[in-house]
């Protein structure tokens, strides 16, 4: 099999969907409902933002709680309509962040759920950019902090578009309504921020622990030689659920071959994140992806993986790579999904 070239399934502007990430069949992808835009949605003008009408929440009224939304109280409103329901203390959520939130979609007319995440115990994170998301979502959660819960109404135009979505029972015509909670955000300057663990082994490199976005530096081994096996290793522990063999990941990553500080890719100073799938990583870089299974969502991990964990003798093209090198990897684990 061909590999790829290394690790940035990586999301600038764009964003690899969870369903192109290799995340495994959930509610939302059966039922083809969450809040990715279709294919006829098409760019269009950005909408009047308006404070109703929109519906009650009924019972699940707490941030995290599964909320039961009553049907559309009349007609809708044609802008977009957005209430900020509990308003959050945490970071300021800017065009092109990646979020991360638990939400419901309805219909406004019928009050028929067509989509929910909190059923999954998995937060949908994506991109808030144009062509990652329904535009709706898009205009209604830029400026809002992480921690609020937001309800809005999405009449088509920045929803699904006059096509709608037929797979999950959504007309062209249909003004479409959300609660949304925003757990946390993401940018090209994020850091995990866990518990620092003594780095002891003299057989391992060193890494930094700065929290700053920027890269950590990563200290070659007191030992020359590397180790044989996989190696993996909290540098900051983090106190988030462990990462799934069949879950994608959202990092900050530095990778350098054994016994330099020389990137040969990173995320640092790019002005994007990495997202990837690890099912497809054990394609690229197999280590990399067992070295991730399990460790703890927040946390910074050194990864040393042997050559036959990672390209052996066909490194990529112009990577600067040697055949059967050693590769080291820092990589913050910002959130999984």
């Amino acid at each position: 099999m061909r590999r790829r070239s290394l690790l940035l399934a990586a999301v600038p502007a764009g964003l690899v969907t969870l369903a192109g990430c290799g995340d495994d069949e959930s509610e939302s992808s059966k039922a083809g409902a969450s809040p990715t835009p279709s294919g006829s949605a098409s760019s269009v003008p950005p909408p009047k933002v308006v404070d109703g009408p929109l519906p009650a929440i009924t019972a699940g009224t707490g941030f995290g709680e599964k909320p039961t939304v009553a049907k559309g109280p009349g007609d809708p409103s044609k802008d977009l309509a957005v209430k900020t329901v509990i308003a959050g203390g945490g970071r300021t959520v800017a065009e092109n962040d990646f979020i991360e939130a638990n939400y419901l979609g309805q219909i406004w007319s019928t009050a028929k759920v067509f989509d929910n995440s909190y059923d999954r115990h998995r937060p949908l994170v994506m991109q808030l950019a144009q062509g990652s998301l329904i535009d709706g979502w898009r205009y209604a959660l830029q400026g809002k902090k992480t921690g609020s819960r937001v309800l809005i109404a999405v009449p088509p135009t920045w929803g699904y578009g006059t096509s709608g979505n037929a797979q999950a029972g959504i007309k062209g015509t249909d003004t479409l309504v959300f609660v949304i909670d925003l757990i946390d955000s993401f940018n090209s300057k994020s850091s995990s921020h866990g518990k620092p663990v003594p780095q002891d082994d003299p057989a391992l490199p060193t890494v930094g622990t700065n929290t700053d976005g920027k890269a950590p530096e990563i200290k070659p081994a007191k030992e020359s030689t590397p180790p044989k096996k996989l190696a993996s290793v909290y540098v900051l522990e983090g106190d988030g659920p462990e990462v799934e063999a069949n879950q994608a990941v959202l990092c900050q990553f530095k990778g350098v071959s054994w016994g330099t500080d020389e990137p040969f890719q990173q995320t640092y100073d790019s002005g994007r994140l990495s997202q990837f799938s690890l099912e497809q990583m054990q394609q690229v870089v197999k280590g990399l992806s067992q070295g991730l299974t399990g460790k703890k969502v927040g946390s910074r991990v050194l990864v040393v993986v042997p050559p036959d964990l990672g390209y052996g003798d066909t490194p990529p093209s112009g990577s600067g790579i040697k055949k059967g090198a050693t590769l080291v990897f820092s990589v913050d684990i910002l959130a999984a999904m």
